[in-house]
């Protein structure tokens, strides 16, 4: 999985790179990543035992600002997946606008599996290992799978227990550590923004639009919630146990409830499918919200919603592309979809060096617009190019990459 979700990422890079015509040393140049670090981290266990994990930072470019990028605790991490998505972090910064490079990182571990006293102990090992390559000015973590607000708190406080108070070394806080309001809601509503964008050109709104929502975490609560408040009706909703269907709507404030108590949506009242049939259910719309790989050539065909939007990074593989390019299906793509966290990250970064907050207004209204422009620049690069959104995103982002690493030279 890892090693193709590589191989996908390095797939598009590449046809970006053709439709630029850039030449292949430009093109290696731009792929390679800049630092890779692999950390073992040591930890005491609950029951006494030792317990030892690998820990992965990628930073793959910062011609364009300081990396950045999430942290993801899941045991599926490894180096592979760690610098595609690095790579993604890099061009989904300079398709949003926002002044970062990209990286990534995380721990190849069973999150479930940990005490919340573990995951601390784990979390503050893991940058003790990584301190001196991290800071506000150089690359800047933030959450992803398994990690929240929570784990960026003790991220910050252990930085600063060698470097000072410093909040701006990481994002995702929370607002009573110097978090913003809105970067909670951010990914999902960014994703339901550019949702807007798509539905306006094609002269259709969100209201009565039926949505499945794989993947109920962070960005996929967010999402559903948002659509909801614009008159969508969720249809069918997913997590690890499982998918649920309703084709009269789903509550999703109950089903948010339901995952606060119980854990995940086992047991949630309503008509139980598994993983994979919730991505084919009857929908108009498609957020896949989960991880990577999930939308392939052996489903692709059998999707029914005409709009995909990838909350999720890397959902889609090529084969799966083509087949929805063929069928006419619309795919906002992950490096524009889900580009919301980064930019709200990127606000909450600007009041930590400003040490001046936000309204929630504010917030909202900056994200639109950056997800107004972003969509602007897509179309124009689409009808430059006659291609798909996924093509002229990454024709844009690497575009905007490679322009600022030749201003800044070798």
């Amino acid at each position: 999985m890892s090693a193709d979700f590589l191989e996908n990422t390095q797939y598009y890079v590449d046809k970006a790179a053709k439709a630029l015509d850039l030449r292949p040393d430009v093109t290696k140049q731009l792929k390679t990543p800049h630092r890779e670090v692999r950390v073992e981290l040591n930890i005491t266990m609950d029951d006494g035992s030792i317990g030892t994990f690998i820990g992965f930072r990628v930073q793959h470019d910062d011609a364009r600002g300081p990396f950045k990028g999430g942290l993801r605790y899941h045991h599926h991490v490894d180096s592979e997946e760690v610098t595609a998505l690095a790579s993604l972090m890099t061009w989904k910064t300079a398709v949003a606008g926002v002044p970062y490079g990209g990286a990534k990182g995380g721990i190849a571990v069973d999150a479930r599996k940990l005490s919340a006293g573990e995951t601390q102990r784990l979390t503050r090992r893991f940058i003790d290992g990584i301190h001196d390559i991290i800071g506000a000015t150089t690359d800047i973590p933030a959450p992803d799978v398994n990690t929240n607000g929570q784990v960026m708190a003790w991220i910050f406080d252990q930085y600063s227990k060698y470097h000072g108070y410093q909040p701006g070394v990481v994002t995702g806080k929370p607002v009573s550590l110097g978090g913003s309001i809105g970067r909670e809601a951010a990914t999902g509503r960014g994703a339901i923004y550019a949702t807007e964008e798509l539905l306006a050109t094609l002269g259709e709104s969100m209201e009565g639009k039926k949505i499945v929502v794989q993947g109920f975490g962070n960005v996929g609560t967010w999402a559903a919630r948002d659509a909801v408040a614009l008159g969508a009706k969720i249809v069918g909703i997913a997590d690890i146990s499982g998918g649920y269907v309703n084709p009269e709507g789903i509550d999703v404030e109950a089903a948010i409830q339901h995952v606060a108590t119980n854990g995940t949506l086992e047991g949630y009242a309503a008509e139980k499918v598994s993983g994979e049939a919730i991505l084919v259910h009857d929908c108009d719309i498609l957020i896949p919200a989960a991880l990577g790989g999930v939308l392939t050539k052996d489903n692709a065909a059998d999707v029914k919603a005409k709009v995909i939007v990838e909350g999720a990074n890397g959902p889609t593989t090529p084969e799966a592309d083509e087949i929805f390019a063929k069928n006419g299906v619309h795919v906002i793509p992950d490096i524009y979809a889900n580009c919301g966290g980064v930019t709200v990250s990127y606000f909450e970064w600007s009041q930590n060096m400003q040490h001046f907050y936000w309204e929630l207004e504010r917030v909202n209204n900056e994200l639109r617009k950056v997800m107004k422009r972003g969509y602007a620049s897509l179309v124009e690069v689409q009808k430059k190019h006659s291609c798909t959104m996924r093509e002229a995103a990454f024709i844009l982002g690497v575009g905007r990459v490679k322009d600022a690493t030749e201003m800044r030279g070798l």
